[in-house]
């Protein structure tokens, strides 16, 4: 009779947000990984219905602490959209330069704090801390410098209160930005640093297969704007995501799951799917460092995402000193915007990967209905599929060693479990 073999987690760590897995073995067959994630829905698709259109970005940014702006720039890009508002060019900027801020400063929690004790042995980054104490410093000034970059774009570090429908409440002076010069110079270089220093790592085997999903753009590398492609030929705006993309209800979990229509099939978002279809957009600078860090055009190992990452820290630093060196003030903070009826779609591509918002407002602005799809909610399928494949190349592991190399698969996707459950279904029968 085969040996069962069962391997639980009842908490991750270094995730953001409450999840668990379970891992059943039967001798050297898996036969069943669940990625379960058991934070109480937090209803913030409920919570937006009755309110104003121009709560929106408020309202969203409350659901993560560590990217509110991409929640902010999915809600007014939906928004502005279905009003027919146009931002001026330095208005766009200015956002583009607040979304660098929030890269920098989630892109350096996530390498520093959260991923790299893995690959070094560590459990977390205290200890990581006391033997190398330089790394963990350079992490920290740069998370500094990022969330420097959102106070004063964006009001605060955490929840920015400057951005709105429209523009901005308040834009800040060239003053104000060339004080940011320095520390992101000195970041830039950090950031080079961090390539380097992640590309020396030992990484595990994995290719994942199927399709990537990222927005690209002709002009930039996508962040704030974009449309939706997928390396098996998709491309669409934003107003046809719905029509190719699904979420589904799994027991085991308080976030829904994303797949492809066509196919039923996982697919992945973030990092990866952003590098390798537009990797021919990152600076002279950004291609240079991911190419001595052994990183060709396309890049489909999980494991190296911390990586991918690293060369997204040197793209957003060059993207910010650019911004502040081109930066003119707009003639006024906001664009006017009166409602307009109907259905709005945005998306952007926050650090965790791609985030759709759709919503309906009628002629006084009240927002009837809303969807939110998280980077997480749509990761998860691939992130157990990933589970799978290597456990089954390890089975033979004991099972400590076995359960630490599925944390840290679960943290190459640096999941926001927070972000994924927000979503209310209420079936009643009544008889």
């Amino acid at each position: 009779m085969a040996e069962r073999r069962t391997i639980v987690t009842e908490y991750l760590a270094r995730v953001e947000g409450e999840g668990a897995l379970s891992v059943s073995i039967a001798g050297k067959q898996v036969e069943d990984v669940e990625l379960r994630i058991f934070e109480p829905p937090r209803f913030f698709e409920a919570f937006l219905r009755g309110r104003s259109f121009l709560e929106a970005p408020d309202i969203t940014a409350r659901i993560c602490g560590i990217c509110p702006v991409a929640y902010q720039t999915s809600a007014v890009n939906a928004l502005e959209s279905l009003c027919r508002v146009e931002v001026p060019e330095p208005i766009r900027l200015l956002r583009r330069l607040l979304y660098c801020g929030e890269w920098i400063e989630s892109h350096a929690l996530h390498v520093y704090m959260l991923h790299a004790p893995d690959f070094l042995g560590y459990e977390s980054a205290i200890d990581l801390a006391r033997d190398a104490p330089a790394a963990v410093e350079r992490g920290l000034a740069l998370k500094r410098t990022g969330n420097d970059v959102m106070r004063v774009v964006g009001g605060r570090e955490i929840h920015p209160v400057n951005f709105r429908v429209g523009g901005f409440y308040r834009v800040p002076t060239r003053d104000e930005l060339r004080a940011l010069a320095g520390p992101l110079e000195r970041a830039l270089e950090a950031s080079l640093e961090t390539v380097r220093w992640t590309a020396g790592f030992e990484f595990p085997e994995r290719t994942v297969e199927g399709d990537l999903v990222a927005l690209t753009h002709e002009e930039d590398y996508a962040i704030e704007r974009g449309r939706i492609r997928s390396s098996g030929g998709l491309d669409l705006v934003p107003a046809e995501y719905e029509e190719h993309f699904e979420e589904l209800h799994v027991e085991r979990s308080n976030a829904l799951q994303s797949r492809l229509r066509s196919s039923g099939g996982t697919y992945l978002c973030g990092p990866l799917a952003r590098y390798s279809l537009n990797s021919a957009q990152l600076s002279p600078l950004a291609r240079e460092a991911a190419a001595e860090a052994g990183l060709g055009a396309e890049c489909r190992d999980p494991f190296r995402s911390i990586v991918v990452r690293s060369v997204e820290l040197v793209q957003a630093c060059e993207e910010a000193l650019r911004a502040i060196e081109a930066y003119e003030e707009p003639d006024r903070p906001a664009e006017p915007v009166e409602p307009v009826p109907g259905v709005g779609y945005g998306v952007s591509e926050a650090p965790r990967g791609l985030l759709y918002h759709r919503y309906r407002i009628d002629d006084e602005g009240t927002i009837l209905e809303a969807k939110i799809v998280p980077p997480t909610s749509q990761n998860q399928l691939a992130i157990e599929d990933d589970l799978r494949d290597v456990v089954a190349r390890n089975v033979e592991l004991p099972d400590d060693a076995l359960r630490g190399l599925c944390e840290q698969t679960i943290r190459n996707y640096d999941p926001c479990i927070s972000c994924a459950t927000h979503f209310l279904t209420l079936d009643i029968e009544r008889k």
